[in-house]
């Protein structure tokens, strides 16, 4: 982005750190409202370009520039949300959102190593609100509900403010934020602690590498929910695999069909999931739902637009979960 600068003096706008510091905060509020680091970045850049516009004035009017940053970034995002639905009606097979790396799991664009020297500013805060299972749940709401949900459940936005952005009274967006959050509570399964998980992750990784039918069934949930994500770019599945034994089966075929595939055990979303690489290229990235001791769901992203962030080093900028300034 061009740095701009004092009208007629060429000095650098003072207040310009204090705008730009906002960017983490919008990036981590666009991200978890859209499921896209890619669209999270344009709604960013597009808030940007908004105050840009104003006049230094108008800029100076604004009691709480973070403030408005965000109220015009979460309106963005709203009517993506809501054009959202249309475009995905066109999208090819199941729509994931985007999977996030996690700190240490970055790519090195100059030498495609992982790296863990990136500033921890520039990553998207992990935490339980960026997680896949979260992501998916939050695909389930109405736009208004997920806006008011993440902004003031999550963001910690009041009420008031929130209806500012969405359009409609506190307390309707009180009970917008009641209902998404129903949803999340009635999608919430026990805990399952993170070494575990990791085991667990482990144990698949390694039956699935030896083609062992049994103990993958033994992994998975009876009702287990594999779903992938190709975007009619790459091949997967169109509908999700329900069933422990038929996505086992599943799963062997793809080493069947390409026996080349490496897997690395990587965070994805702030879990244990895993990298397919073949010839050093991503194959897919694949995020796990641990229950207990079994695996309960499966999401599969293969669409290469989406793998971005795997492929290139391109490091997204941090939001922690708290309210802007």
């Amino acid at each position: 982005m061009t740095t701009p600068s004092d009208s007629g003096s060429g000095l650098l706008d003072p207040g310009l750190d204090a705008i730009m510091s906002e960017r983490r905060q919008l990036i981590g509020v666009a991200y978890r409202l859209l499921g896209s680091l890619a669209d999270a970045e344009d709604v960013v850049q597009e808030t940007y370009t908004r105050w840009y516009a104003m006049s230094r004035e108008r800029q100076e009017a604004v009691a709480s520039p973070g403030g408005w940053l965000t109220k015009v970034a979460s309106r963005i995002c709203l009517d993506l949300l809501r054009s959202a639905r249309v475009r995905r009606e066109s999208y090819v097979g199941e729509w994931i959102p985007e999977p996030l790396p996690g700190p240490a799991e970055w790519v090195d664009g100059r030498s495609g190593a992982a790296t863990a020297t990136a500033d921890p500013a520039d990553r998207v805060t992990l935490d339980e609100s960026i997680t896949m299972a979260f992501l998916v749940v939050l695909e389930s709401m109405t736009p208004a509900e997920r806006v008011a949900f993440i902004l003031h459940d999550v963001f910690r936005y009041s009420f008031a403010e929130v209806a500012d952005i969405v359009g409609r009274t506190p307390a309707a967006c009180r009970q917008l934020a009641s209902s998404a959050r129903r949803r999340v509570r009635d999608s919430a399964a026990p805990a399952t602690p993170a070494a575990q998980q990791a085991g667990i992750v482990r144990d698949f990784k390694q039956a699935w590498e030896a083609k062992d039918l049994t103990a993958l069934i033994g992994l998975l949930d009876p009702d287990a929910l594999a779903t992938g994500d190709g975007g009619g770019r790459v091949a997967a599945s169109l509908h999700p695999v329900a069933g422990g034994p038929q996505i086992a089966r599943g799963l062997i075929d793809i080493v069947g069909r390409v026996p080349d595939l490496v897997f690395l055990e990587r965070t994805v979303n702030g879990r244990p999931g895993l990298v397919a690489q073949r010839d050093g290229a991503t194959f897919g990235v694949f995020a796990f739902d641990v229950v207990g001791d079994r695996i309960k769901s499966i999401w599969a992203v293969r669409n290469p637009e989406k793998l971005r962030p795997w492929t290139t080093g391109r490091h997204p900028r941090a939001a922690t979960p708290a309210k802007g300034s």
